[in-house]
């Protein structure tokens, strides 16, 4: 197996990882009555989707986060998949950055495509009540917003260390 390869296959795996973890455990909040809960593993999504070409980076979001809901709320983890294979897919890896303005503007479309994704996804789920499922909104906001703030705050920082040449150079 090509060098490269390996290297996606072993960063997707430890993404997965991290985005199960950090989506079940660390920071795990309960937000309201549907199953919801507020986390910060999205962020690690974004970083992922900045590192690795979009088809690894789809299998670290869908298998950290379908994990993290079959452990904590399995009644989502069909739509969790779905969603967080989709966000992933506004953000690019070909820069030599994580903090690129394409990155910061695919946050914004990340957090549109995980509100938007969640609330029909719990109208689906509540036979088709398009009203009761408003109240998750806020909390899918703020679960966004943090993960976006870890994203920008992580990027910012392994960009200051060059760890895209660092871990993607050449040999």
């Amino acid at each position: 197996m090509k060098r490269k390869t390996m290297l996606n296959l072993i960063i997707t795996a430890l993404f997965s990882a991290m985005i199960t973890v950090l989506t079940a455990y660390v920071c795990h909040i309960p937000w309201g009555g549907s199953g919801g809960y507020i986390h910060f593993g999205d962020g690690f999504i974004y970083l992922a989707a900045c590192l690795l070409p979009t088809p690894y980076a789809i299998a670290a979001g869908a298998i950290g986060a379908g994990l993290a809901d079959l452990l904590t709320a399995p009644l989502w983890f069909i739509p969790t998949v779905i969603i967080k294979s989709l966000i992933t897919i506004p953000f690019t890896a070909k820069q030599n950055r994580i903090i690129t303005a394409r990155n910061i503007i695919a946050v914004f479309i990340a957090v549109a495509i995980t509100v938007t994704g969640y609330y029909l996804a719990e109208v689906f789920l509540m036979n088709f009540n398009w009203t009761a499922p408003l109240v998750a909104i806020p909390g899918n906001l703020i679960q966004a917003a943090g993960s976006a703030a870890i994203f920008i705050a992580l990027g910012f920082a392994l960009d200051k260390a060059d760890f895209k040449k660092k871990i993607f150079r050449r040999n």
